[in-house]
């Protein structure tokens, strides 16, 4: 057959269909069914949701107790209307007092009160019924939102759910409960709640509990070894404690803690009063350190430079040149030693006292033995309630007290001697280490039966340059070694710890120039700083002595704390400045 050489045969064309353009691809089946169902479980949820506010709205509506609960506005938000009919408030620690005797209140009534507490915690039970615990400073009680005719389930709930923390203002009815309320500090009370508003709301997740701040820290040297309590709880360290310390102080042994600091300071100007001083308030920004070496802060002071106080020595004895002869001071100290021990600030609270004496210096100790005797019996009897609430947390023997006029008062000799005889391998003139101190207040206390008692007659060349040499070392006085021998100086310890350091002060100025200029950190009696101090003693000026306590000291050794920052506030130390 021949080849079919024409051309070919025309087909047909396929219909296509032509491309979509951008954006015009209609949805899939997949993509309309997903569509379908979330419109359906949208209609689902609005429809939920207008139930529920029309049960709510119809709940609120028959809620009998609606106008007794709640939030209320910020305090200063709105002006103030003093209301008509104001009730007293009253304090918890008034409550106990007045119904010691429950043995008159009945089932149905009750006295009434009004009060305003914190909420240390809230346990719902159920839907009827609510516990919470409030607090008041040291003073806890229990009390109960339970539903009634006049109580509404919604005030139950509202109560369940208010945060730890938080501040609240409570009306409610006192009642004897049917047993001792054990958990908290008042016991034969209970309380019946029958209104309550949130006045300041906590956050409901707060950086630590306050249970965590009351509960004890491990002792210096024992921070590894107690990461957890004994039921595997663990502990929260001292210094999440003091990064959150708003928190951490609300803890009602740390309350306890610093109305006895209060309490320290009381005490000390009391007896120092009554024995005729008067206290007096010295610079913090001087000219020269006032105790020279090398532990102080040195500041900018406009064009020139400046000094924070190491101590108000300077002024104190100023003070007794210019006729003020029994002068105190509570004031702050700053001590620039890079010491991270458990006893060591860089900013504490000093209490100071100077004294002109009439022929000894030992009159101005016998006068510290009696105020230290004075502070820790005054700790003892009225603030027994504080220094019991503390040392249930951080266990410690009770303070060892001598009778008046038996301190052990030992020359510094005796102490070495001690030392020495216990294998303590120390010379004649060393300073003190901790540990040696702390050797030493065991020794004492075992042959003296105290926990209190004074190392007198220091070496010369461990104390600053206005401490007033001893007699002997004056006679023998070696021009090769002038800071040889002892001194009219002393320290009183506590728990074998030093809480205050004292001397005898040069008051002549003459002697003092020398003493300057030859002690071991030798200092310019001429200098800027230092001019005026010297010249106070070219006017006529009496012998005298002093010291100065370390108020967080006595605080931490009294009550047994593991570490000195426990007693102050917002503690000052080489790695912390804030808060």
């Amino acid at each position: 057959m021949a080849e079919n050489t024409g051309p070919p045969a025309e087909l047909p064309e396929r219909t296509k269909e032509a491309p979509a353009e951008d954006g015009d691809k209609g949805p899939s089946k997949s993509a309309l069914k997903k569509a379908a169902k979330d419109k359906e479980k949208a209609e689902k949820a609005a429809k939920r949701q207008a139930a529920e506010d029309a049960q709510k709205q119809a709940s609120e509506a028959n809620d009998v107790s609606k106008e007794d609960y709640g939030d209320l506005p910020m305090l200063g938000s709105q002006p103030f209307l003093p209301p008509k009919n104001k009730v007293p408030r009253v304090r918890l620690s008034e409550i106990a007092e007045e119904y010691k005797d429950t043995s008159s209140m009945t089932e149905e009534g009750g006295p009434q009160i009004v009060f305003r507490g914190v909420v240390e915690n809230a346990r719902a039970q159920g839907a009827k019924l609510t516990f919470i615990t409030f607090r008041q400073d040291a003073d806890t009680i229990q009390a109960v939102v339970a539903e009634s005719e006049t109580l509404s389930r919604q005030m139950v709930k509202f109560a369940g759910k208010i945060p730890t923390e938080s501040i609240v203002l409570v009306h409610a009815l006192v009642k004897k409960p049917k047993d001792l309320v054990k958990s908290t500090t008042v016991q034969h009370l209970e309380l019946h709640v029958k209104r309550l508003f949130v006045v300041a709301k906590a956050d409901q997740q707060l950086p630590m509990q306050v249970a965590d701040a009351e509960r004890p820290i491990p002792g210096e040297g024992e921070e590894e070894k107690a990461t957890e309590e004994e039921g595997g709880r663990p502990i929260v360290t001292l210094n999440t404690r003091l990064n959150n310390r708003v928190i951490d102080l609300r803890g009602k042994h740390n309350q306890a803690i610093f109305t006895i600091k209060d309490g320290v300071i009381n005490l000390f100007q009391e007896f120092l009063r009554a024995r005729g001083f008067i206290g007096v308030n010295s610079p913090c920004l001087l000219g020269a350190p006032s105790e020279g070496g090398a532990s102080v802060f040195e500041v900018k002071y406009f064009n020139t430079k400046a000094f924070l106080a190491q101590s108000p020595q300077l002024y104190k004895q100023m003070l007794i040149a210019a006729r003020f002869e029994k002068v105190m001071e509570v004031g702050p100290i700053f001590r620039s030693e890079n010491s991270n021990t458990a006893r060591h600030l860089t900013e504490f609270t000093g209490l100071d006292m100077e004294m002109a004496f009439e022929e000894d210096y030992h009159e101005v100790v016998s006068l510290l033995e009696e105020l230290i005797l004075s502070i820790c019996e005054g700790l003892r009897t009225r603030y027994k309630r504080e220094t019991d609430l503390v040392r249930s947390i951080y266990h410690v023997e009770e303070f060892k007290l001598p009778e008046a006029g038996k301190v052990p008062r030992l020359p510094f000799s005796e102490g070495i001697a001690m030392l020495r005889e216990d294998g303590v391998e120390i010379g004649d003139f060393d300073d003190l280490s901790t540990p040696d101190e702390k050797r030493l207040g065991a020794l004492v206390l075992k042959k003296y039966g105290t926990d209190f008692y004074v190392l007198d007659q220091y070496p010369l060349n461990i104390r600053p340059f206005y401490t007033m040499p001893s007699a002997e070392t004056q006679a023998n006085y070696d021009p090769k070694n002038p800071n040889s021998g002892l001194s009219n100086s002393y320290d009183f310890f506590m728990r074998g710890q030093e809480i205050m350091s004292g001397a005898q002060r040069i008051h002549d100025a003459t002697f003092l120039e020398k003493r300057m200029k030859e002690c071991v950190t030798p200092v310019d009696p001429q200098s800027d700083g230092l001019r005026d101090y010297v010249n106070a003693f070219r006017y006529g000026c009496p012998p005298h002595a002093g010291g100065g306590i370390g108020l967080e000291r006595i605080v931490m050794l009294w009550l047994g704390l593991p570490n000195v920052r426990l007693a102050s506030l917002f503690p000052r130390d080489p790695g912390r400045l804030v808060p």
